[in-house]
């Protein structure tokens, strides 16, 4: 008979386990010694340990499922407790529970990430219909395609729901992205239509221009050029490949006449720049004339500087009120002394202001007597006032005074 802490060989080959339940028959060993019985018999529970821990190894670091685990856990559970093994095999049993225990945390751990990843994941989806919805209303085309395009890829990374709610989010995207596109196709049909119309348009209006660009009616044309200008710019923009082409034929009819005009503006321009120094001439001669001294060869002279001055012709335009200006003066100066030589010779108009000069004499003469008496008997207020009606009719007499030295006497 052999024995050891955890086993024993008896007399007939009968190999024991000793465990907390007592002794239990492992097998039986007719091969060789009783310690070599024990000896294989400690090899499988060996073996045991070794399986034990290797599982607990994968559980603890692998996505080994729960499912498996348990099948695994089972197995072992059936060999150690069927007892073919000499060793602790309480202590094994002991393992598996905790084992269990660890899968069962486990799948529970895993439960409830899946139920939060769940849920993350359609809060994320809700997210991504109500943008693909407010995105269907919107007229950024560019951007807002661009951007639902996005969302398709975000939509793809993110887990699946239970299939009810993952059909009902994917239809309300889906009909999202199918608005948004069919709104984007009728825009860009309308566009489409209004720029083939605006390429009508501005082909009547090229048509026009080009029509234009050879007339020498200067300013009635650049008018109209400038009116087919804001009627190309109300037309709006035609198909790409059409607008630079118009525009190019548009702006190179324009150049045209606008060159030509340029041409004869700056010929007509140096003309009048020669005429302005004609005429400045002229003006010299004129203000020699100032002041009037011999009324008549005064106004022969300036009328025949005047005939020479409309047959110069026109002068720059910013040029055009000093030089006249300074002849105007010339002209009213000799005006002037038309009216005062009228006025010289005019025996009527003298005999009228040297009566009024008289009447005017007269009553200035009366006030200064009122104002003696007035004083003299004590009276200063009425003096005071006389004296300022005195002042009235004294500078009326100055100014009829003055008026009838121009009559000469």
């Amino acid at each position: 008979m052999s024995s050891d802490p955890w086993g024993r060989v008896d007399e007939t080959g009968t190999v024991y386990v000793r465990t907390s339940e007592g002794e239990q028959v492992v097998g039986s060993w007719q091969a060789g010694t009783p310690e070599e019985a024990l000896a294989y018999f400690e090899r499988k529970y060996e073996g045991l340990v070794v399986e034990i821990g290797l599982l607990e190894k994968r559980v603890r670091t692998t996505d080994l499922s729960a499912k498996d685990a348990q099948t695994a856990i089972d197995h072992l559970r059936t060999q150690v407790d069927e007892h073919h093994a000499v060793g602790d095999l309480d202590a094994l049993r002991v393992r598996l529970d905790k084992l269990v225990t660890t899968v069962e945390s486990r799948r529970e751990e895993r439960k409830a990430a899946k139920a939060k990843q769940t849920d993350e994941a359609r809060a994320a989806k809700d997210a991504l219909v109500v943008e693909a919805e407010q995105l269907a209303q919107s007229d950024q085309w560019r951007s807002a395609g661009e951007r639902l395009r996005a969302l398709v890829d975000i939509w793809k990374g993110l887990p699946r729901l239970d299939r009810k709610s993952d059909d009902e989010l994917w239809h309300r995207f889906s009909h999202a992205r199918s608005a948004f596109s069919k709104r984007r196709k009728a825009h860009f049909a309308s566009l489409d239509a209004q720029r083939e119309d605006a390429r009508k348009v501005k082909e009547k209006l090229v048509a026009e221009a080009e029509s234009l660009s050879k007339s020498t009616d200067w300013g009635p044309t650049a008018a109209r050029y400038r009116e087919l200008m804001a009627d190309w710019k109300a037309a709006g923009r035609a198909q790409r490949e059409s607008e630079d082409d118009l525009w190019n034929r548009f702006r190179g009819a324009q150049d045209v006449f606008f060159a030509a005009r340029s041409e004869v503006f700056a010929e007509r321009d140096a003309e009048q720049i020669e005429n302005l120094k004609l005429k400045e001439e002229l003006a010299d001669e004129a203000e020699k004339l100032v002041p009037i001294t011999d009324l008549k060869a005064a106004r022969a002279a300036f009328r025949s500087l005047n005939e020479r001055w409309e047959a110069i012709g026109h002068v720059p335009r910013d040029a055009r009120p000093k030089v006249e200006g300074r002849m105007h003066s010339v002209e009213r100066a000799i005006q002037e002394a038309e009216e005062g030589e009228w006025r010289r010779t005019n025996p009527e108009a003298r005999a009228r202001a040297a009566g009024l000069t008289g009447q005017l004499q007269a009553a200035v003469d009366k006030l200064r007597e009122q104002i003696d008496a007035a004083r003299a008997a004590g009276n200063n207020a009425k003096a005071d006032k006389l004296s300022r009606e005195l002042e009235g009719r004294q500078a009326l007499l100055d100014q009829a005074l003055k008026g009838l030295e121009e009559f000469g006497g």
